[in-house]
């Protein structure tokens, strides 16, 4: 799955205005050190930091905003702006960790919806091509239909469900390849609870013409020629003009010549 970047509304969404009194003014790419601040300094060299895209200083330096002044009025948004400068330097886990501590601390504040959109979208980030474990991927789905449920209304939310659309083609992709691995190696069951995941679950997404035409092929070589002709009949009023009903039908007529099947479009 390519990359996505949030979109320029969600980035201006977190560009929160930076006190401009006291701002450092002699501070070098090297300076690293950690030493006690001011905190209008400190918030204004992270958020430098961040318009020079050195993202993973930013973060640093927000965190550090935290830290010396946990009290001030800007140690709130320095957490937030932690979390999205380590978004934007690829440091997912370090932006899921902070995310979720602001949501810890202020679960009741505006900015939540946004704090849960960021962990979700951390996990979307890492999400890894089928032939993988879907750990991360599950994670992703948990996140957005979490954001989904607690914050409907909210702006994110429809960002949210096309990616758990997306998310959702994702997981039925990888239970393809797995009951297509099964049916290779002649292990018509375990194939066939693969291809019936996808229909049962994922129903909604692209592969659902495919694990149909599938649960014909397994269950004709398990000799259930009732349970093929079912998936058969499925498979055609819902997608008659596909090449996977062409395909079931075909082997629903070699295997099954007597069932009663309608005739696939041309």
């Amino acid at each position: 799955m390519s990359k996505m970047k949030l979109s320029a509304a969600v980035v201006l969404s977190c560009a929160i205005a930076v006190p401009l009194a006291g701002c450092a003014t002699n501070k070098t790419k090297g300076d690293t050190a950690y030493v006690a601040r001011d905190v209008n300094s400190l918030y204004a060299l992270a958020k430098r930091k961040m318009d020079q895209r050195d993202y993973e200083q930013s973060a640093k330096l927000f965190d550090e905003v935290e830290r010396q002044h946990p009290y001030s009025v800007w140690a709130r948004r320095a957490q937030l702006m932690s979390a999205f400068s380590y978004y934007l330097a690829q440091k997912y886990p370090e932006a899921i960790s902070s995310a979720q501590r602001f949501l810890t601390i202020h679960p009741g504040n505006k900015e939540a919806p946004y704090a849960n959109y960021l962990v979700a979208m951390s996990y979307y980030q890492q999400i890894e091509d089928v032939t993988r474990d879907q750990g991360i991927t599950q994670q992703a789905s948990d996140s957005f239909g979490e954001l989904i449920r607690r914050y409907p209304q909210s702006r994110y939310a429809a960002d949210a469900r096309l990616k758990l659309d997306l998310i959702k083609d994702h997981l039925a992709g990888k239970e393809m390849e797995i009951g297509r691995y099964y049916q290779r190696a002649g292990n018509w069951l375990a194939a066939t609870n693969r291809f019936r995941e996808v229909v049962d679950k994922y129903q909604t997404t692209s592969h659902t013409p495919e694990a149909l035409e599938r649960l014909v092929e397994t269950y004709l070589n398990l000799g259930l020629p009732e349970e093929a002709h079912k998936a058969a009949a499925v498979l055609g009023a819902n997608y008659p003009g596909s090449k996977w009903y062409h395909r079931s039908y075909e082997l629903i007529q070699r295997h099954v010549p007597s069932a009663v099947a309608a005739q696939p479009t041309s």
